[in-house]
């Protein structure tokens, strides 16, 4: 069984994933119904939702850098709406989860500022969210910027199916620090929303004491103010790069065997020299975060791999 990540800690810290539908044992024997029969079930849902309701954004009066995204019925005095399906902001992508190829709708109100890092799966990201399901019932949200790690390393982390939403998103440009200790950021950060069907948030497996039931999909709507890049192991090179088989999993990748995921692991190839000694490092147009281009992978002996992954270099 593949692992579904959680969320976020301060929703569900101490609390353990069991199934909430009866076609569910919820014990090792895992009897969970057919991926594919309830993605294709998910699918309908989504499609019938984005069908049927348009957005708005409603000023939010306990935090005015935080419009709290609305989602209604096209229905009487809002039958001249446009649906969110005819939308030019609505985006889609195809994800898979090892088994079934998805189709992810996310709505992009807003990409963010083109200059600022579009974080990755590994990343860390300064966001204020709201949790919810198709029929409006709300089981998460913060109204308050809240610093929160992408990457499932441990407790926490996101479900899928908002990882790959938010990663098509930028932060803002700036902010300003306010007399009264907090802070308003630039008109021009991410806003959106994901529809996330349940193979790629709890599937079977709903966090206890929520409203969300096994197999039901999610929307998340969001603004993303700001995504930081994360050098686990400060070797220089971005967490995200150090995802071997491109799976977006930190934890099973391991080049030489010592039980030191890479992203962990500040010496890579086990020959005694420190990753970082082994690279080139330079972030040349000083935005604070390094690209691919940005790194030289020294190959001293010409033969495809580079030093830091090459034990046969010193």
């Amino acid at each position: 069984m593949m692992k579904y990540k959680l969320i976020f800690t301060l929703m569900i810290a101490a609390i353990a994933l069991v199934s909430c539908n009866d076609d569910d044992d919820g014990g090792s024997g895992n009897n969970y119904r057919d991926r594919a029969e309830v993605a294709a079930e998910n699918q309908q849902e989504i499609l019938t939702f984005l069908e049927t309701h348009f957005y708005r954004l409603e000023d939010n009066p306990d935090n005015a850098n935080y419009q709290i995204m609305v989602f209604d019925t096209i229905a009487g005095e809002n039958a001249g709406e446009t649906a969110l399906i005819d939308s030019e902001l609505l985006k889609s992508k195809s994800v898979s989860d090892g088994e079934v190829d998805y189709t992810l709708y996310y709505l992009q109100v807003r990409k963010g500022f083109e200059q600022e890092y579009q974080p990755t799966f590994a990343d860390r990201v300064l966001v204020t969210y709201k949790g919810e399901l198709l029929d409006g019932e709300l089981f998460d949200q913060s109204m308050n910027p809240t610093n929160f790690n992408l990457a499932d390393i441990g407790d926490g982390g996101f479900i899928t199916g908002f990882i790959e939403g938010i990663n098509e998103f930028k932060g803002a440009s700036g902010f300003v620090s306010n007399e009264d200790g907090t802070v308003a950021y630039n008109d021009d950060f991410g806003i959106g929303a994901v529809f996330i069907p349940s193979g790629l948030g709890y599937f079977a497996e709903p966090p206890i004491a929520s409203p969300i039931l096994a197999y039901e999909s999610l929307i998340f709507s969001f603004q993303l103010y700001k995504g930081i890049q994360i050098d686990h192991d400060n070797d220089g090179i971005p967490s995200y790069m150090e995802d071997a088989n491109n799976d977006s999993y930190l934890l099973n990748d391991d080049f030489d065997g010592d039980r030191l995921a890479n992203f962990s692991d500040t010496d890579d190839d086990n020959d005694g020299v420190l990753t970082i000694d082994e690279i080139e490092v330079n972030d040349a147009n000083g935005d604070g975060w390094i690209s691919p281009d940005e790194i030289i992978l020294t190959d001293s002996n010409n033969d495809g791999t580079p030093d830091y992954l090459d034990p046969d270099v010193f």
